[in-house]
């Protein structure tokens, strides 16, 4: 007896008989635009490493302290067991709405729709941090450039700094308008220049990390993560871990676009996350070797500027002139991702109108661009009103949001990671690999992913969590997070009334596959 595989495969696409059984539509973007290369570098700039490291490295050694590098491997570890479920996922079913299209077709239109409510608001609240982390380094190395401390001051104008944030989204939303392929050898060089600079920086915070008092010798205990004083405070550090993760999966959501539409994503997705675990540890290590973790000076754990790192270590470490190499890099990260980051949260919502989920207006394709335009200029206006309002607000936005964040990414990432299992279900009794890839790996990472929202949902409520901030006696940190995810709720009751069609089933059908027949 012999299997044949019926699922589509490299190069096919979902269209015809296939298409109209399962639901699942053309949407009209340019095919065969992105290769396996490109499709990594999109995943890379995505997660954006240099902005990840110095907006993470300081909190997180507030949680956890020297166990930072094993919170760094704790963090990638359900990352890398829910990457086989996309990976999976998108090889039966390669849908630019990836979570959304794919949690539809496994636990029906409701939970499709909130998983995909996720996806979106996790990218809005990214995509502003983005841009404030870009405003703020471009001063930063604008006064560096100028030697005058009053340009530099300028990002502590509240209307310059959200000027200026506006002005870096606007741009990034234009050339993302204009297609992913526009801007491919530009992305190619800033990614490259933000890798060469955390290898410099690494090497010369190990060379120098004996000349400086508060540097301490490297320890395996460091990669212990038992080491975490509490559960709490491994949570809180795990939730930040995921945070610095996100956005590997931004590969799968050009997989219409892609050379190999089934496979290359997913392979592109393992590869970007190799690069990224590496580069973490390695910069971790480091500045902790150079820096230690002490609450005063250039320590890790200092409060007053745990909120960006590199602006404290840049010119100790590579010195004046090289130093703003690392500001340069940081704007080049922060720059680069803002610009990729809109493919996930425009080809999403293009998915859900698409498929009647969202207003029809969402659908449409720029006939020359082949890109979701409306889509991408409505995320673009969503984010600037977004930052304006929490920087108006909270002056401690950046924290509680990023806090936020780990919330809604488990969110989303668990339920995909669940839908996985219970989409193979029929197939995982077939083959050890099977029950392992389809069944075992994402199943565990969704279990931890679940952990990890639940505990970080306990612990937002004490205003105490994140930056300290509270309306009405309860954690500005947990009425972010859970403010969002309910105001999608709303959002699904009101799309529910206006398209019945989707919730009750009829446009993207619930199903399990029957892909595997014996001759």
């Amino acid at each position: 007896m012999t299997q044949v595989d019926m699922r589509p495969q490299a190069g096919d696409t979902v269209s015809g008989a296939s298409s109209v059984e399962s639901g699942v539509r053309e949407k009209g973007l340019g095919g065969n635009s992105v290769g396996l290369v490109g499709n990594a570098v999109i995943g890379i700039s995505t997660v954006a490493p240099v902005y990840c490291l110095t907006a993470t490295l300081g909190p997180t050694v507030g949680e956890v302290g020297l166990q930072m590098p094993a919170i760094f491997l704790a963090g990638f570890l359900p990352m890398l067991l829910v990457a086989f479920a996309y990976r999976e996922l998108n090889k039966a079913v390669p849908d630019c709405g990836t979570s959304f299209t794919w949690s539809v077709k496994a636990f029906g239109p409701r939970v499709g729709w909130m998983c995909g409510w996720g996806l979106l608001v996790a990218t809005i609240v990214v995509l502003s941090n983005l841009a404030g982390v870009a405003t703020s380094f471009f001063y930063l190395l604008l006064g560096e450039l100028t030697g005058s401390a009053d340009v530099a001051a300028l990002d502590d104008n509240k209307a310059a700094h959200i000027l200026t944030t506006l002005a870096f989204i606007a741009v990034a939303t234009a050339i993302s308008y204009r297609g992913i392929t526009a801007t491919k050898w530009v992305q190619y060089a800033l990614v490259g220049l933000q890798l060469a600079v955390l290898v410099m920086f690494v090497y010369m915070a190990l060379t120098k990390s004996d000349e400086v008092a508060n540097s301490i010798d490297f320890s395996w205990s460091w990669m212990n993560p038992f080491g975490v004083e509490s559960f709490a405070a491994f949570t809180a550090g795990l939730s930040l871990s995921i945070f610095i993760y996100w956005g590997w999966d931004a590969c799968l959501s050009v997989n219409e676009e892609s050379t190999g539409s089934a496979k290359t994503p997913g392979r592109a997705a393992m590869l970007a996350m190799v690069v990224i675990v590496v580069s973490y540890l390695m910069v971790a290590i480091a500045a902790q070797m150079y820096a230690g973790v002490g609450e005063k000076g250039t320590g890790l754990g200092n409060p007053e500027t745990s909120d960006n790192v590199f602006a404290v270590l840049a010119e100790p470490i590579m010195g004046s002139g090289m130093g703003i190499l690392l500001f340069v890099a940081v704007v080049a990260s922060a720059a680069a991702s803002l610009q990729t980051t809109f493919i996930p949260v425009a080809r999403t919502a293009l998915a859900m109108s698409t498929y009647q989920a969202m207003p029809a207006s969402f659908a449409k394709v720029h006939p020359r661009f082949k890109t979701p335009g409306r889509a991408t200029v409505v995320a673009g206006v969503a984010t600037g009103v977004f930052y304006s309002v929490m920087t108006l607000v909270s002056e401690n936005v950046l924290v509680d949001t990023i806090y936020a964040l780990g919330l809604m990414i488990c969110f989303y990432y668990a339920i995909t990671a669940f839908a996985c299992v219970w989409y193979f279900r029929g197939e995982l009794r077939h083959s050890l690999r099977n029950l392992m890839i389809k069944g075992i790996f994402p199943g565990v990472g969704a279990l931890m992913l679940t952990a990890v929202f639940g505990q970080t949902l306990y612990d937002m409520w004490d205003p105490a969590y994140g930056s300290g901030g509270s309306l009405f006696g309860v954690g500005s940190v947990f009425v972010i997070g859970v403010g969002l995810l309910l105001l999608g709720a709303v959002i699904m009751i009101v799309m529910q009334r206006r398209s019945p069609a989707f919730f009750r089933g009829e446009v993207l059908t619930t199903d399990t596959p029957a892909l595997v027949v014996e001759d």
